[in-house]
């Protein structure tokens, strides 16, 4: 069967959906969607199979656009692709309609009680479909190559609001007293890749940041939330200004609940983003900077699959610090980029026994894309491009980002397309740079951009020799340099000095959660058992991967805090996103 997506059922020689028209219904109680979606295709079947992705769904009838019923295989399920729904299609169809539901397991979705909010008086639905988990809410072509415009319905109960990453047709209120419902509805007019579908269902309100920007929160975080993002509509203008017209006319915002897996999801239309970021001082808004990029590499060029992910990611990382460099200066962009080539470091060592995932264009046939997914593609693709950069100067490379951007608009590429289209505006570029090595080699090549500034070499030497900064120098630090400090810390590092930097800086206590966990996995891998009161707060208060990962990997490196980590995690794992409980239970052993 020819399939351009290991992760996906979907067959090049069968029909392909151009769009689909989907209606739920949301049911709190039973934590299942009802559902009917009709998918369209590009041009009429030519009569035959049609296999589409699904995880856990229950099918209750397929038919085709006349209401006749047609012949249709559920196949026992495959622990990473799901269950291949297979219907055959008679000659002349223009599409499929299935009436199907969602599990209360559905990997895409996380119910949430009401003591699991803000509010802690309404529940809240939301979904993740990245990497593979769309199938989960939508029998569908679950693959990137197969991009598809939607128009939607949620069926909610009227207390409370939907929201999808697309543009809103309104809402009707339907009913009164606890059973009344609202019918909210959607249409993307974009063609996205099935992963960028996205929903939530909660007590949510909205302030307007701008003619095109907007922010969605619970009630009790939306003030915060305003201020916190306020500059949105700056970040956007100065993307513009560096890579082209905005293509998806709105850019809201929802700060998600904190078991959220992610810093953030580009969702388009909708960037979700964890309510980690709402630091009080707008030090972490380079993830706002992230996701907005994404509007151009990922969501407008989008890799053909999991395999050339870097493709997404590499490209966003480096078009964010050109918006962080546009808005802040260089040298704050080449901090970023430091912090970047530390983690880079540490995914390495974590692939130590499979180098093949160090790569940029990987393999993954028989893999789950979230077990897999690590810095490399975000750092290393982010340096292969500044040496390509560095190799012909900015203007040039700036040429030939424009030109990928032109040539694959709203479609999916493959790392060859991108070494096709180089070659042709730059022959030699990546013989010079040594891109066979950069990828289809492990870790880094030997002659590799590294990024350079003053201020990071002042805070590496001091890191280097574990010396604890004077106060002077470091009241003047960034946050930024307090975590590129920390993190280059050598691990362990004696008690009396985890001591001296948490009594002087008062580490522990810090509401920047970049420092706050770079500060704790430091302090664990040492043995400095006071902060363990504060790791455990935190593991039983967020969700965010970025943070999990790294604390219960620490905990879990020293003998005496093993046993604290697998009780932490079977006491929180019911709080945390089904993609976090997968990916840290599989850390447990």
């Amino acid at each position: 069967m020819p399939r351009r997506d290991p992760q996906s059922y979907t067959d090049d020689t069968q029909p392909l959906t151009r769009s689909f028209d989907w209606h739920a219904r949301v049911d709190f109680d039973s934590r299942v969607l009802s559902c009917t979606v009709t998918l369209t295709f590009t041009e009429p079947a030519r009569g035959g199979p049609l296999d589409l992705d699904t995880r856990g769904l229950g099918i209750d009838r397929v038919e085709d656009a006349t209401g006749q019923a047609l012949a249709h295989t559920l196949h026992a399920p495959d622990p990473i692709l799901g269950q291949r729904l297979a219907i055959t299609v008679p000659a002349g169809a223009t599409g499929v309609r299935i009436v199907y539901r969602t599990s209360p397991e559905a990997s895409a979705l996380q119910w949430l009680a009401p003591e699991q909010t803000l509010g802690k008086e309404q529940p809240y639905l939301f979904s993740q479909c990245q990497a593979i988990h769309a199938r989960s809410v939508v029998p569908c072509q679950d693959t990137p190559w197969v991009r598809q415009t939607y128009t939607a319905t949620l069926d909610v109960p009227a207390t409370l609001r939907g929201v999808m990453a697309a543009a809103s047709l309104g809402r009707e209120e339907r009913g009164t007293g606890d059973g009344a419902r609202a019918l909210e509805r959607f249409a993307m007019p974009q063609p996205i890749p099935p992963y960028l579908f996205a929903l939530a269902v909660g007590d949510v309100v909205s302030r307007d940041l701008s003619e095109r920007c907007r922010v969605w929160a619970e009630p009790a975080q939306i003030e915060a939330a305003a201020w916190e993002f306020a500059v949105v509509e700056e970040h956007l203008r100065v993307a513009e200004q560096l890579f082209g017209p905005y293509d998806w006319e709105r850019c809201d915002l929802l700060v998600m609940p904190p078991s959220f897996p992610y810093g953030g999801m580009e969702n388009p239309r909708l960037t979700f983003l964890t309510p980690s970021l709402l630091a009080g001082d707008r030090s972490l808004v380079n993830v706002l900077a992230h996701e907005l990029a994404h509007s151009w590499t990922g969501n407008l060029v989008t890799s053909t699959n999991a395999e050339h992910f870097w493709l997404n990611e590499g490209f966003t990382v480096f078009a964010e610090r050109r918006i962080v460099e546009a808005l802040e200066g260089e040298e704050l962009g080449a901090l970023h980029a430091a912090l970047g080539y530390e983690r880079l470091q540490q995914a390495f060592a974590q692939h130590a026994e499979h180098p093949e995932l160090t790569h940029l264009r990987t393999h993954l046939a028989g893999i789950d894309p979230d077990l897999a997914f690590s810095a490399v593609p975000y750092e290393k693709g982010y340096l292969f491009l500044k040496s390509l950069e560095a190799a012909v100067g900015k203007k040039r490379f700036d040429a030939l980002l424009a030109a990928w951007l032109g040539t694959h608009r709203f479609g999916a590429a493959t790392t060859d397309d991108f070494v096709a289209l180089v070659e042709s505006h730059e022959p030699g570029l990546l013989d010079r740079v040594g891109a066979s090595a950069w990828l289809d080699g492990p870790g880094l090549p030997k002659d590799h951009y590294e990024p350079q500034s003053k201020r990071l070499a002042a805070v590496r030497e001091l890191a280097s020799h574990g010396a604890v900064p004077a106060t002077e120098l470091a009241s003047a630090w960034s946050p930024a340099e307090w975590q590129l400090y920390l993190e280059a810390m050598p691990k362990p590092q004696p008690h009396e000095v985890c001591r001296a930097l948490d009594t002087t800086y008062g580490l522990t206590s810090s509401k920047n959660l970049e420092i706050l966990v770079s500060w704790l996995v430091l302090a664990c891998e040492s043995g400095y058992a006071p902060v363990l009161p504060r790791v455990e707060e935190v593991l039983g208060s967020i969700g965010r991967m970025k943070y999990l990962k790294p604390l219960y990997r620490s905990l879990l490196r020293r003998e005496e805090t093993r046993a604290l980590a697998r009780d932490l995690f079977a006491r929180h794992r019911g709080a945390y996103h089904p993609i976090a409980q997968q990916v840290v239970g599989g850390m447990m052993g």
